[in-house]
This record gives structure tokens, C-alpha cells and sequence, in this order.
């Protein structure tokens, strides 16, 4: 800087804050106080400025907003909060079932709630460090996402320098929202690529999406897309306020657009008259929004709540009905599931539903398809149930044509030939092929690479089908016996690709007991209930010999219904007919040998011993913020290595709350309940038996 003079600093200095504030004035507030020409003329000499003088060129200048490279690839970036996603309700029964079920759980009689437009875009994560912009990702998978933060900059809505003042910034702070197309912007983009014929995007949702993952970002700057603030992820050096109506005013002074139709509203009353506002504004409104969105307004209550199944419990979205449209059924075939089951599938004359072009619908089973007595040839109703899986909603008997004719359920599977079976009472047809159907063992196979399960990269779909045609994978333990000069032979292989499926397949060895039951694809048990499974029994070892043990008794005469299968029964959320499904599939010989297989090919996970005694036996535990010099799973380790239990929820029968640096909400709710609370010195002195 020894080169530039002071006032070329100074001026720099000037034009970017006075063209921070046109930016927040027009793409924020919607109140610009200048002309589109006097702005260009600011921005333009803060160029000049800028090459004249590189070293005034600062990250967040409002002339960066263009300046990222083209990209190969984008790099992954992992969420240090969860990004959850949201259970769905389709009425207002359903409604207020949630508000009972969180008005039960915290035990009061009545709470409150934010509303907000549930904006069909894309969701995306904003790390600011002492308020500067620092990195912008997807949701990705809940758990990481992809690096965006070029593309994200180009949005001029999203601020690449916090406002301060007297409510300044936290030093780390993550910020999470919604980036979509405004409606204008999206029928002028359709326009201007019909008129160069070129193929226009199908809907906002889509054109938002592809928008954000272009390569290169002065293709997304070319995008007219808008960004809205929703809430906050994690946050360092910040107490949080005690209601979520209070972070998005902190938003809002930060310098974030939050939207003006944001309410608080009172119980499920309260919510289903936003409900019914927002749909009846729907077609007024300047985007497209699919439902609401109702999240419990007080944070501590949100603690308690915690999340299930990756969802949380303080928030549901409430969506809109499905949009509809009527086509022709030009044939119904039935597709082979993971458990054999035949799904009836209509293939539609192509008609476009909900902002996307339909031409398959599911008629979930055999009795759907009696009950609504769907032919084919008909011409039918169709709808996008949640507006995401197209379904067919009724017949147009009115236009049904002389040729029509009713479906026949297939006597052999159509992938594999073997019998089907349909048991009385039962809506479902079964393939009787087993593992030996590739359709099913395909499924099977795909669920146990999946990421949420054994997590082998490369082996899709496809490649399960060549190496399942050419007999190469008949179970899952098959995987580990392949080598790189099989897999080199495949088609679009080649050794390099080959090679790095090895390497993935070997990775895939260490996992955990959880992710290894969800990739056994035993009925019923998804992430959760394995996860529950893991926790509860500790090891395979125990969970088999339950199962067993449950099995060899559950034809017992003298027992009734309640009486049976108690020790799966012990597990949350495993009710009666779970627990038949996993004891009779432990109790076949032929999964136990699989299993035998795959841990003699090297799958292992950490060993879970049995609580042990120690001095912090039957003692509960929250841990909340940061530790120093210690991650939570390190301190979740130390804990239970002397007796105790961590759990997620402060209440009044917690023993301890350790509190490091950043607490939150729990910390507050541990001092209203009076729970002795630990800082990080505290709790080493507790562990050291010094307390």
C-alpha cells in the first residue's frame, strides 16, 4: 500500500461502501435512492481505482461479484450443523397433530410459531467470518454440500460484507436460505431462449438450481436470481436470542432480505389462517412458493423438541395441493422393488403437471389400481403428490374410449421370470425370485453402496447391472471378491476407473454398526431404527441373539400379542410387526451366513462395549458449544468411558450441562431449570475426580 495514495485509498474506500448501501437499498429494501446510470457511473470509477491501484482490490468489493474462476469440479464442504430436512403435512388434521405433539412435549398449553413462504428454490448455507463473506455452499446430502461460493456471489441480493453498528456481526456466523427466480426473471429468461431457440428451462426451481451450479460464475451472473434469509446455523461468539422472530430481525440488521410475509403466528388456529392467506396470495405473489413453513418460535423449546430421523421435531412445511392435469394412459407395466414387490406404473401420454413434464405416475398397488379402475387407454387425472411424485388421482369416465381395458397382473416377474404371488388380503404382488431376480438384487445392491449406508463410490446402477449380468455379484459379500482386471474388462471401465472402485470398495470395509444393518436391507429398518438398533444392543453379536431368542418364541401358544418379540420390542420406536420382521429375518440361516461373509471379507466397525461402571455411572450429560482442545465426539467419549450418558435435550433430570465456548440455547435453559452447568475447566476437573 506504500505506492497508493491516500486519497485513492480514501475514494476506494468511499465507493464501496456508498455502493454496499445502493445494493442493500435496491435488492434488499426494494428502495433505490439512485438512477441505474448515476450507480454505473460509481461502480465504474471504483473499477478504474481498482486496476490502477491492485492493491485497493479487497474480496468483498462490490466489483467481485464476477471475478471467480472456472471451475472443474465443486469441492465438498461439510456442514458443521445438520442442514435437516422438513416433515410434510398435506391438511389441516395433520396440522394440528404436530402442534399437539409439540404442545404434549414441552408441556404447556399453547405456543407460537413463525410462518414464512415456503419458496421452491434451492437451499444454501453462508459462512461469514468477522463479516465478511467466506464461503457458500448447497445443502447437498444434510450432511455436505458443494462449494458454490463463486456462483453465490453473482447474487447481488446476498451481502458480501456485513452491516454493523450497534448490532454487529458474530465473528463466525452461518446463515442459511433459500436462492430462487423471480417470476418476472423467468418468463423473460423463457423468452429471450425461445427467441434464440434454444430450449428453455422447464421451471424456476430447475432454472435456480442449474443456475448455481454452473461452472463458470459469469454465466450465473447472467441469471436473474434472489436470495432469501431464513435463519442461522452455527454461530460462534454470539449468545442466541430466546425466540427465532428475534435472529431474523438480527438478519434483517446484518443486512439480509428476510421476507416482508414472515408472521408470528399463535397455535395451530394461528398457523392455519396463514396457511390459507398464503394460498390465496399464491398467485399474486412475485415467486413461486409450493406451501409454508412453520417453525416453533422459541429456541429452547426447539432443544428440547431435538429431531428425528433427520427431521426436526419444531418444524413442519405445509404444503399446497398438488397441481393437476388430465392425459391419456398409453400402457401400465410394473416395476420390481428392492423386497420384490410390484409397483403399477402408468406411462402417460406426456402432459406437463406442477412445472415439469410428466410422462410416468405411480398406482402404488394392485388394489389402487382396482379400487380406482384405471385401463389402459383411459384418460385420467394426474397429479404431483407433495408436488414431487406424480400419482394418478382418478379416471375421466366421461372420456373413456370403447378400447380401453384393464390390466393384468403379470403371473411372472418381468425382469427375472419367477412366479408371483399375491396373498389374500395382500395389495401387493410379489416376485418369488428373491436375490436371485436382478431387479431386486440390483435394489438390494444399491441400498447396501449407498452414502447412507456401506458408502462405495462408483457402484451405481449400472454398474451393479453389468456385474450382475455377467455373474460377477450374486450378494453383496461378492463385492469384496472383485479385483481390478474383472472390473477393468467391463464396459466404459478401464483400469484407472477400475482401480478406484477397489480403493472405494476398500474404504467401504471400516464402518459403523448402524450404517452396517441399514445396508443389510432387513424390512423395515431404515437409517433410524437401525441407528436405534445399534445403540440399544451395542453389538451384532447381542442384537442376533435377541432376535433369535424373540423368534424361537414367538409361536408360543400361551403368549398373547403383547407379550411377544420383547426383547426387539425394547428398542424406541420398534413396534410388534418391526420387531416380527427383523427376528424372522436374523432367524433365516442364509442372512446370518451372509453376514459371517462380509465380515470375514473384512467389514468391520468400532467395537461398542457394554455401559460400563465408573465414577460417572447413571449420570446424564448435555454438551453445548465449543470445547477447547477437544471435538464433542472426543468429550462424548471421555463421558461414557467412565460410566456416563450423553444425551441431546437439556430437562430438569439432566445431571450436567458442559458448556464451552458459543453456547446456546441449552445453556440458557439449563439456568432456568437450575442444572449444575460446567465450563470446560469444570468438566476436566469432574473427569479428573477433583469435583
Amino acid at each position: 500500500m506504500m505506492g497508493t495514495p491516500q486519497a485513492a485509498r480514501d475514494r476506494a474506500e468511499a465507493l464501496r461502501q456508498q455502493l454496499r448501501e445502493h445494493d442493500h437499498r435496491y435488492y434488499v429494501l426494494d428502495q433505490p435512492t439512485i438512477s441505474d446510470a448515476e450507480y454505473d457511473r460509481l461502480f465504474d470509477e471504483l473499477q478504474r481505482l481498482e486496476r490502477e491501484y491492485p492493491e485497493l482490490l479487497t474480496p468483498d468489493s462490490p466489483t467481485q461479484r464476477v471475478a471467480g474462476q472456472v471451475r472443474a469440479d465443486f469441492a465438498p464442504v461439510r456442514h458443521r450443523l445438520p442442514m435437516l430436512s422438513l416433515r410434510k403435512v398435506t391438511n389441516e388434521g395433520e396440522l394440528r397433530d404436530f402442534d399437539r405433539r409439540v404442545r404434549e412435549t414441552l408441556g404447556v398449553a399453547s405456543v407460537d410459531y413463525v410462518g414464512e413462504p415456503k419458496l421452491d428454490g434451492l437451499a444454501v448455507s453462508l459462512i461469514y467470518e468477522h463479516g465478511v463473506l467466506v464461503c457458500g455452499a448447497t445443502r447437498g446430502d444434510g450432511e455436505t454440500g458443494e462449494d458454490i461460493t463463486a456462483n453465490l456471489k453473482t447474487i447481488r441480493s446476498i451481502p458480501l460484507r456485513l452491516r454493523g453498528g450497534d448490532d454487529a456481526p458474530p465473528p463466525w456466523l452461518e446463515v442459511r436460505g433459500e436462492v430462487y427466480l423471480p417470476l418476472a426473471g423467468f418468463r423473460r429468461w423463457v423468452e429471450e431462449a425461445v427467441q434464440r431457440g434454444e430450449k428453455p428451462p422447464v421451471n424456476p426451481r430447475n432454472a435456480a438450481a442449474g443456475s448455481l451450479r454452473q461452472l463458470d460464475p459469469s454465466v450465473t451472473a447472467q441469471r436473474p436470481l434472489a436470495f432469501y434469509a431464513y435463519g442461522i446455523g452455527y454461530v460462534e461468539g454470539w449468545a442466541l436470542p430466546r425466540l427465532h422472530s428475534e435472529v431474523l430481525d438480527h438478519l434483517r440488521a446484518w443486512g439480509f432480505p428476510v421476507s416482508d410475509l414472515i408472521e408470528r403466528v399463535q397455535g395451530a388456529g394461528g398457523c392455519q389462517r396463514y396457511f390459507e392467506a398464503m394460498q390465496a396470495r399464491r398467485g399474486e405473489l412475485a415467486f413461486d412458493i409450493d406451501g409454508v413453513v412453520f417453525k416453533l418460535d422459541d429456541l429452547a423449546g426447539r432443544e428440547e423438541l431435538g429431531t428425528v430421523s433427520r427431521e426436526p421435531r419444531w418444524a413442519v412445511a405445509y404444503k399446497f395441493p398438488a397441481e393437476e392435469a388430465e392425459t391419456v394412459v398409453e400402457n401400465i407395466d410394473f416395476q420390481v422393488g428392492r423386497t420384490g414387490a410390484l409397483t403399477p406404473t402408468a406411462r402417460l401420454r406426456t402432459v406437463f403437471v406442477g412445472g415439469a413434464n410428466v410422462s410416468n405416475a405411480t398406482l402404488h398397488n394392485l388394489d389402487e389400481v382396482e379400487r380406482k379402475d384405471v385401463r389402459i387407454g383411459d384418460w385420467v387425472i394426474v397429479r404431483r403428490a407433495g408436488d414431487v411424485i406424480p400419482e394418478v388421482k382418478q379416471v375421466v369416465l366421461a372420456k373413456r374410449p370403447p378400447h380401453a381395458r384393464r390390466v393384468e397382473v403379470p403371473t411372472h416377474c418381468p425382469a427375472c421370470g419367477s412366479p408371483v404371488v399375491r396373498e389374500a388380503g395382500d395389495p401387493v404382488a410379489r416376485c418369488t425370485g428373491g436375490l436371485t431376480c436382478p431387479a431386486q438384487l440390483t435394489r438390494a445392491l444399491q441400498q447396501f453402496a449407498s452414502r447412507r449406508a456401506l458408502d462405495i463410490e462408483g457402484l451405481g446402477e449400472k454398474l451393479l447391472g453389468q456385474l450382475i449380468e455377467q455373474g460377477l455379484v450374486r450378494k453383496s459379500s461378492d463385492i469384496y471378491r472383485l479385483d481390478v482386471q474383472r472390473l477393468a474388462a467391463l464396459d466404459r471401465m478401464g483400469e484407472k476407473s477400475a482401480q478406484n472402485l477397489i480403493d472405494a470398495i476398500e474404504r467401504s470395509k471400516k464402518t459403523t454398526l448402524a450404517r452396517f444393518l441399514y445396508a443389510l436391507g432387513i424390512p423395515q429398518v431404515g437409517e433410524a431404527t437401525a441407528q436405534q438398533l445399534a445403540s440399544h444392543f451395542r453389538t451384532l453379536e447381542a442384537l442376533i441373539e435377541a432376535a433369535l431368542a424373540d423368534a424361537a418364541s414367538a409361536d408360543d401358544p400361551n403368549l398373547k400379542d403383547k407379550d411377544r418379540f420383547p426383547r426387539l420390542r425394547a428398542v424406541p420406536d420398534v413396534g410388534p410387526e418391526v420387531a416380527r420382521l427383523i427376528a424372522q429375518w436374523f432367524a433365516q440361516d442364509k442372512h446370518r451366513a451372509l453376514i459371517a461373509e462380509l465380515r470375514d471379507a473384512g467389514v468391520h466397525w468400532p467395537v461398542s462395549q457394554a455401559p460400563v461402571e465408573g465414577p460417572l455411572s447413571g449420570k446424564t450429560f448435555v454438551l453445548t458449544g465449543t470445547l477447547p482442545g477437544m471435538t464433542r465426539d472426543e468429550a462424548t467419549a471421555l463421558i461414557e468411558a467412565r460410566g456416563g450418558k450423553v444425551i441431546g435435550s437439556v430437562s430438569k433430570k439432566t445431571d450436567y450441562v458442559i458448556a464451552g465456548e458459543a453456547a446456546g440455547s441449552k445453556l440458557v435453559k439449563a439456568q432456568k431449570l437450575g442444572v449444575p452447568i460446567l465450563d470446560a475447566d469444570g468438566f476436566r476437573a469432574l473427569l479428573e475426580g477433583r469435583n
